[in-house]
């Protein structure tokens, strides 16, 4: 690009005026590098204190992200979901996106006191612990952890790596009809901020949901962790 270097508007703001167009445009698309600030201010013939001034602008208006080691880093837009009893992938799927999902457990443990509590089984009853780590673009979104009755699923003939939890329950003719669901914001803890790749006491969104099939039973209690800058939820909201 040619810098208009004799005009009211600063180099740096040029400068990232330049990129934001390219990323809007997809012309740099997410999970591209950017390279160092060194060579990116010599291609641009400016010095390496206004691209950094530059590269920060966009870092600050979550565009870009900086990584000791790695560099500066497009990253994919926030992901918007409006809060109804879907499925995340389904969800992404039918959004063009292409999700990868990292199963981290996978097993039948006894219930513990808070999950047998919500889904109305005795304590210590079998119950599926699933954990995944849902990623888009290159970059982790959202560590999802859910427990089910064991009964519901044979974990054995499911792989969650490539198939959603609802889709998957509703293969065996268990369907989700009805959720109620909490959304809050809390400090990380240090495991949940390093499989997220965010820094040491990062802000995240938590969802809490409990769901029942179209037959009234509890079959799903869930408490997933999201980053805050690359998700939100919408809601529509009506006068009474």
């Amino acid at each position: 690009m040619e810098l208009d270097r004799s005009g009211v508007v600063p180099l740096y703001r040029q400068i990232a005026k330049h990129f934001l167009d390219a990323i809007e445009s997809n012309d740099i698309a997410p999970g591209r590098q950017l390279g160092n600030e060194i060579e990116l201010a010599r291609k641009f013939g400016v010095s390496r204190p206004t691209m950094r001034q530059a590269i920060q602008t966009l870092v600050s208006s979550g565009l870009l992200v900086r990584k000791p080691g790695i560099g500066t880093t497009v990253l994919p837009g926030v992901i918007t979901r409006p809060v109804r009893l879907t499925s995340l992938a389904d969800d992404l799927k039918k959004d063009g996106q292409q999700p990868v999902t990292t199963v981290l457990l996978n097993r039948v443990i006894p219930a513990p006191a808070h999950v047998s509590e919500q889904l109305h089984m005795a304590p210590a009853q079998p119950t599926v612990h699933l954990r995944r780590l849902r990623a888009l673009h290159g970059q982790p979104l959202v560590i999802m952890e859910n427990y089910l009755p064991a009964d519901l699923l044979d974990l054995h003939t499911t792989d969650f790596s490539n198939t959603g939890l609802y889709q998957a329950l509703r293969a065996v003719g268990v369907h989700p009809k009805v959720a109620r669901q909490r959304i809050s914001a809390r400090a990380g803890t240090i495991e949940e901020c390093q499989v997220l790749d965010e820094p040491p006491n990062s802000a995240v969104l938590t969802m809490d949901r409990l769901t029942h099939s179209d037959t009234g039973r509890p079959i799903e209690w869930a408490q997933h962790i999201y980053r805050p800058d690359r998700y939100a939820f919408t809601l529509t909201l009506t006068a009474p």
